[in-house]
């Protein structure tokens, strides 16, 4: 489990993240919502030990997380939005300098290597160096990287950014399959069909606060379950309703052309982080 308290991180005047508080349980795959310069990244930075809190801290299963605490340290792996690989090194060899960097022993660290490739579809490309992969195959390889280890919990900060539609349904289907394995699984995304997809919770930032933190189907639910948009509207704007009925009939009053759609979370964040902006 993953607590933190009144997580705050200021870079002298400006805060990054104000005062956030929030409990991830063990197993969850929990997403990070925000606009750019939320404060999602800097959350996960704290998390991974690379930026220290101003103020607050960050409990795992109970324990308080920093810089020295090296066995609660390797608990975690992180992905970065950044490709953070070698371009001269092949899949085997990134593979291996991880397992070495970490000290895993030889044995350990071949089976596990091959496992990996395997589970992610690498596995026939073991010897290609990293400039020659594709921009979805990198990033299954930094995800390979980080569950070298064995970590309990996998942090991802935008791990699908770049990619095409298909990689980023074949990255979905991976993280799925190793959330079902019970890895605790904290994502941020500017992708709201991936959060509404993958997340069990989501958490809305803006400017460093956490606005609000529920279920992608109760947020919803809170908006409505319907919406109408206009046609000639900005496309900020939108009518939601509980019910179907309501929805046609304000569709059939209206003036100009609109369309009845199903509700998304996408729709939330506008409505609750958009206006804001």
């Amino acid at each position: 489990m993953i607590e933190l308290r009144n997580l705050t991180k200021k870079y002298d005047e400006f805060t990054a993240v104000d005062d956030v508080s929030l409990t991830i349980e063990t197993g969850e795959f929990f997403g990070l919502l925000g606009p750019n310069g939320a404060g999602k990244s800097t959350t996960i930075g704290m998390l991974s030990t690379l930026y220290l809190p101003t103020k607050g801290e960050i409990l795992v299963d109970g324990e308080k997380l920093d810089r020295k605490n090296t066995p609660l340290k390797r608990k975690i792996s992180v992905v970065t939005q950044e490709y953070s690989m070698r371009q001269d090194m092949t899949i085997e060899e990134i593979m291996e300098y991880q397992g070495r960097l970490y000290f895993v022993p030889k044995k350990e660290r071949l089976e596990k290597t091959r496992e990996l490739l395997e589970f992610c579809g690498l596995m026939d490309y073991r010897k290609r160096t990293v400039r020659r992969l594709s921009g979805g195959m990198k990033r299954k390889l930094m995800v390979c990287r980080a569950l070298l280890t064995e970590p309990e919990i996998l942090l991802l900060d935008e791990p699908t950014a770049g990619m095409d539609a298909l990689a980023r349904r074949q990255m979905w289907s991976l993280l799925k399959k190793l959330n079902k394995n019970n890895l605790t699984i904290l994502l941020t995304t500017h992708y709201m069909e991936e959060a509404e997809t993958l997340c069990g919770r989501v958490g809305l930032m803006y400017q460093g606060r956490l606005e609000e933190v529920d279920t992608p189907k109760a947020m919803i639910g809170r908006l409505g379950q319907y919406a109408v948009e206009q046609t000639e509207e900005d496309a900020m704007g939108g009518s939601f309703f509980q019910t179907k009925t309501e929805a046609i009939q304000y569709l059939s009053g209206l003036k100009g052309d609109g369309i009845l759609r199903n509700t998304t979370l996408e729709d939330v964040f506008l409505e609750k982080i958009g206006k804001h902006l």
